[in-house]
């Protein structure tokens, strides 16, 4: 038989410097011929430095090793690919290791990977790699990690990736995969992790992936798996992390979850699941992270779940629960963030709820909880957010909440809260937004309120407060939303209001304030919405306003405005809605405006300039 032509790439190969003695390793020589005949198919627009003139041994990304030597790595993760994966890299078989991860790889995954029988570690994640997964991937019988996820990859899961029996790691996540999972993944006795989430599985979860007992990580979140969670996921006593969430599934939570002691996190937020939550969710003494939030769940809050003592967030909220908030989960030392927000939750805020000194997040609006709010809330020192909105609360607010000197996030509009507002607000000097719109709160607004120099948002409307506003508002420089409207408030408008350079919206219609419209409120460059209307304003409309470039709602309707209207409004090109009825102004709007819906009765337009 005569001997086949040595190719272009083998003869270069042969040089005696890419792969030294050529002669008496022939295999090297194979390698390099291998990653020469793919090199400019694999780079694309840019370099690598893999030359003839060079030894092997010194390529970029290149390992060899063993006696005699081969190439047993190629790692080229996040070096600029712009190529396609070609199909030599197949002919490299002492290959151990081929990472080419966060590249821009394009083309689909060449099936002649599959006869790297050597491989153990195979990295293209985070590439634009499309096509089907080479069912020839389950002949890597050595094969321990498997790494596709962040790619374009479509069709189903080869069943044959089950007969990968070394396999730890197997990441498939965020592609295009359809289909259902492969109960063969139940033969991979050696998995630690599994993860298939944002992806397009189909069906239910095969209860002999129950079988994995090495299990760590099982992650299916964002597909579309449906029917019940199977009770044999119980049966993963290894398991730490069990991530569900955003699928179809219904029926109820199995009670067998309660069995995983090793569990650290369990999500299953975001499907039809209905039922009660089992108490016996209660045994998994290592969890830190319970995320059941935005389900059909109905009953109440088992008080079991006080025991949780690892517990750091509790998610329960968009359910159907009921009942009162149990004060044992006051006993949650390490709980940073409760969210029992959107159900149907009733009685008072436990007080136990301020013993919860790592608390960052506590969200209970939109239940039907009543009272008071705890002066205890006062205590947690490390809260950040607090949402108390849309309940039936009631009574002053606790001045201790001046104490939350790390809160960011201050919400407990659409409630019944009376009386004024405590000037010990002003000491939480993190404080970006402070909602407390449609109370019954009344009194001045607190001058203190001037002090909140990070606050971006302060909506106060829909309560009875009087008096004048404060110029010390002036002071919030990052202030970017400011509504007091439908209130009481009265006096002139502060001109120190002018200094808010950030602000996008005020809104102080539905007062009572007098006097004319400061000029400096031009300089709110930024300003996108400006209602005065339905108010007591008089004197003429500052020419200044036409500085607003930003504008898109000016509504001055329903006041005492008199004189003409400034020319200099026709230079508020964005202007969308322009409100000038109930007033006694004269004369034409600027010819500008015509494509501008203006609410003025009879008003005439100027005529155009002269060329």
């Amino acid at each position: 038989m005569p001997t086949p032509t040595p190719t272009i790439y083998e003869t270069g190969c042969s040089n005696g410097t890419a792969a030294p003695a050529p002669s008496s390793n022939p295999g090297l020589v194979n390698d390099c011929a291998a990653l020469m005949e793919g090199k400019d198919r694999l780079r694309g627009t840019t370099t690598l430095d893999w030359d003839y003139g060079k030894p092997i041994a010194t390529w970029e990304g290149v390992t060899v090793s063993g006696t005699p030597q081969r190439v047993t790595k190629v790692e080229l993760q996040d070096k600029g690919l712009t190529g396609a994966m070609p199909s030599s890299l197949g002919n490299l078989s002492a290959l151990e290791s081929l990472d080419l991860h966060t590249n821009g790889l394009t083309g689909s995954i060449p099936l002649e990977l599959g006869d790297l029988s050597n491989l153990e570690f195979l990295d293209l994640h985070a590439n634009w790699l499309a096509g089907s997964i080479p069912p020839e991937f389950g002949n890597l019988s050595n094969l321990q990690s498997l790494d596709l996820s962040f790619n374009g990859l479509t069709e189903s899961i080869p069943p044959e990736l089950g007969n990968l029996s070394n396999l730890q790691s197997l990441d498939l996540s965020v592609n295009k995969l359809g289909g259902s999972i492969p109960s063969e993944l139940a033969n991979l006795s050696n998995l630690t992790s599994l993860r298939l989430e944002f992806n397009g599985l189909r069906g239910n979860i095969p209860p002999v992936l129950g079988d994995l007992s090495n299990l760590q990580e099982l992650h299916l979140s964002e597909n579309e798996l449906s029917g019940g969670i199977s009770s044999e996921l119980g049966n993963l006593s290894n398991l730490q992390e069990l991530h569900i969430s955003f699928n179809g599934f219904s029926e109820s939570i199995p009670t067998e979850i309660g069995n995983l002691s090793n569990l650290q996190e369990l999500h299953i937020s975001g499907n039809k699941l209905g039922g009660s939550i089992p108490p016996e969710l209660a045994n998994l003494s290592n969890l830190q992270s319970l995320r059941l939030h935005s389900n059909r769940l109905i009953g109440s809050i088992p008080t079991e779940l006080g025991n949780l003592s690892n517990l750091q967030e509790l998610s329960l909220s968009g359910n159907g629960l009921s009942g009162s908030i149990p004060t044992e989960l006051g006993n949650l030392s390490n709980l940073q963030e409760l969210s029992l927000s959107g159900n149907g939750l009733r009685g008072s805020i436990p007080t136990e709820l301020g013993n919860l000194p790592n608390l960052t997040s506590l969200w209970l609006s939109s239940n039907w909880l009543t009272e008071s709010i705890p002066s205890e809330l006062g205590n947690l020192s490390n809260l950040q957010s607090l949402d108390l909105s849309a309940n039936k609360l009631g009574g002053s607010i606790p001045p201790e909440l001046g104490n939350l000197s790390n809160l960011l996030g201050l919400n407990l509009s659409v409630n019944g809260f009376s009386g004024s507002i405590p000037s010990e607000l002003g000491n939480l000097s993190n404080l970006q937004s402070l909602v407390l719109f449609n109370n019954e709160l009344s009194g001045s607004i607190p001058y203190e309120l001037g002090k909140l120099s990070n606050l971006l948002g302060l909506n106060l409307s829909v309560n009875g407060f009087s008096g004048s506003i404060p110029s010390e508002l002036g002071n919030l420089s990052n202030l970017q939303s400011l509504d007091l409207s439908d209130n009481g408030v009265e006096g002139s408008i502060p001109p120190e209001l002018g200094n808010l350079s950030n602000l996008t919206r005020l809104r102080l219609f539905n007062n009572r304030l007098s006097g004319s419209i400061p000029t400096e409120i031009g300089n709110l460059s930024n300003l996108q919405e400006l209602y005065f209307s339905e108010n007591g304003l008089s004197g003429s409309i500052p020419p200044e306003l036409g500085n607003l470039s930003n504008l898109l709602v000016l509504d001055l309707s329903i006041n005492g405005l008199r004189g003409s209207i400034p020319l200099e409004l026709g230079n508020l090109s964005n202007l969308r809605f322009l409100g000038l009825s109930g007033n006694e102004l004269s004369g034409c709007a600027p010819a500008a405006l015509r494509t501008t819906l203006i609410n003025s009765a009879g008003l005439s337009f100027c005529a155009e300039p002269a060329p």
